[in-house]
């Protein structure tokens, strides 16, 4: 079986205020073509599919599109779970559809996929966090975990009555799902896991969104199931291995890069082959990057508008720094915007004045809602509910749809 390992989408994300849709428009185009081109079985889509719980029609109709020519009729099997920005039942609403075209959505642990037929290949057992599926000759034996919150996960555990039972951290939660789902596993099957997690010692970027403030919803490695042949993972926008295991579990990482922080290593898809009693084969696909970031450092306002100048037609989104002795006039900002549209900021670097860059990435990279809940913490000293925080970002949507925090 060969299977096609993305994640970490985003759909409908801003960058400094500027639309990625487009682009995310031409990594689509070209992950389809790298399903057919790779002859693909098994496509699996490990979370964050959307930016926002509440994203724009353009990202929703981009995502549906992307389903349906990646399933091909029915054909190929293509599976999504939910991420931590995605809404469970927004990434769920269209599976009766979705089933007959070959495309299974799974939004929360306690999905149940009905057995039969999906598209032209057929779903032979399933339950909450576990499905078998035949796909050509070949069966394979999937868990499914999506991401899960502390509050969801013991309810996801059942009636959990004990003081020691209680005090389980939620990575050794996560194991004991794992651990009891893999019981599914069989020497005749591919076994494979799908989550969207944080594997604590993986590489972060600064446009993840924290899953909790103090990393408590972190999972450690030596939790994943042992009998799987692959993990599929999402969050990490960063490819990779995840550490300290032998099992052959990576995150896919994001399509695009997504903040400054992500300019140093290339993006790509997994393609694994793999069959029952054998070692997966991970084979790194990379991707074209349409529109790199940039970081431009220039010595003088005038070096920077010549500069400017010399890259105006190249399709790159540019952060602008600035070496001066003074501050940049309404007219020359005006010039370096027209030269250059796609200059996402333009900083100033004055001689005596110190800058704390990493804060201000900080505050860039976070959107109202988490800077809210970082506020909240430090008055009051204790997290806000689950239901508190719901309210607060219903009246933030209102506002403006997970409004990007700015600093001046």
């Amino acid at each position: 079986m060969r299977i096609l390992h993305t994640s970490d989408w985003h759909l409908g994300k801003y960058l400094e205020n500027q639309s990625r849709l487009d682009e995310q428009e031409k990594f689509i185009e070209d992950l389809i073509e790298i399903a057919d081109e790779k002859d693909v079985d098994l496509v699996v889509i490990a979370g964050d599919v959307y930016d926002t719980s509440n994203p724009p029609a353009r990202a929703e109709k981009l995502f549906y599109r992307a389903l349906n020519a990646l399933a091909k009729n029915g054909e190929r099997v293509v599976l999504t779970i939910a991420g931590n920005h995605d809404n469970p039942d927004r990434i769920t609403a269209s599976t009766p559809i979705a089933r007959e075209q070959g495309i299974i959505l799974l939004g929360n642990p306690k999905s149940k996929v009905e057995k039969g037929k999906i598209g032209k290949n057929e779903i032979i057992d399933a339950g909450e966090g576990y499905l078998e599926i035949k796909i050509k000759n070949e069966k394979a034996v999937i868990l499914t975990l999506p991401y899960v919150s502390e509050q969801r996960l013991n309810e996801v555990l059942g009636d959990i009555r004990s003081e020691e039972d209680m005090q389980k951290s939620y990575s050794e939660k996560v194991g004991k799902i794992f651990n009891d789902l893999s019981k599914k596993f069989r020497e005749d099957t591919v076994n494979i896991a799908v989550s969207h997690i944080f594997v604590m010692g993986g590489e972060t970027s600064d446009s993840e969104r924290v899953l909790q403030v103090g990393g408590g919803l972190t999972v450690h490695a030596d939790m994943f199931p042992k009998k799987a042949q692959y993990i599929a993972l999402g969050h990490l926008h960063k490819p990779q291995k995840v550490k300290n295991t032998d099992i052959k579990a990576y995150y896919s990482g994001s399509p695009l890069q997504y903040s400054k922080s992500e300019i140093g290593y290339s993006k790509c898809v997994y393609i694994v082959d793999v069959e029952a009693g054998k070692e997966a084969v991970v084979q790194e696909v990379l991707l074209k990057n349409r529109k790199p970031i940039e970081v431009w450092r220039c010595s003088s306002i005038e070096d920077a508008i010549d500069y400017c100048r010399e890259n105006q037609d190249r399709k790159v989104w540019a952060y602008l720094e600035i070496e001066t002795d003074r501050i940049l006039s309404q007219s020359e900002i005006k010039e370096i915007k027209k030269l250059k549209p796609d200059i996402l900021s333009i900083i100033p670097i004055i001689e005596g004045i110190e800058r704390d860059e990493l804060n201000e990435e900080r505050f860039k990279e976070k959107n109202i809602i988490e800077l809210f809940k970082e506020f909240y913490i430090s008055e009051r000293n204790v997290e806000p509910s689950e239901e508190f925080m719901k309210l607060f970002g219903e009246i933030a949507r209102e506002e403006g749809e997970e409004i990007e925090a700015k600093t001046s």
